[in-house]
């Protein structure tokens, strides 16, 4: 089974940049595609970008419009989600998670972290 635990979180401004990581431990599969989700108040949990850990190519939700950066060491199992101009509507607990299969969805990932908060105040 694979451990998935984040950090990085915080308050910041509208605007800033802001860099989450998350680091897998235990049975960690090459093959495993691994990704970020984020859970705003009130809303259902939606994808933001995926990163295949074999081949580093990258997905990203509609929403990000090249704000945000999905990138990962291979041999350190560790992940980072860059957060560029962020705004208000950023706010959310973001989550990593891990999937054996090649999926944005949420229901299709096996592994998750506890989350991290990320506050943008206006």
């Amino acid at each position: 089974q694979e451990q998935l635990v984040e950090s990085g979180g915080g308050l910041v401004q509208a605007g800033d940049s802001l860099t989450v990581s998350c680091s897998a431990s235990g049975r960690t599969l090459s093959s495993y595609i691994r990704g970020w989700f984020r859970q705003r108040p009130g809303n259902v949990r939606e994808f933001v970008a995926a990163i295949s850990w074999s081949t580093g190519i990258t997905y990203y939700g509609d929403f990000v419009k090249g704000r945000f950066t999905i990138s990962r060491d291979y041999d350190k199992n560790t992940m980072w989600l860059q957060m560029n101009s962020l705004k208000p509507e950023d706010t959310a607990v973001y989550y990593c998670a891990a999937s054996t299969s090649l999926s944005l969805t949420a229901t299709a990932y096996e592994y998750w972290g506890q989350g991290t908060q990320v506050t943008v105040s206006s």
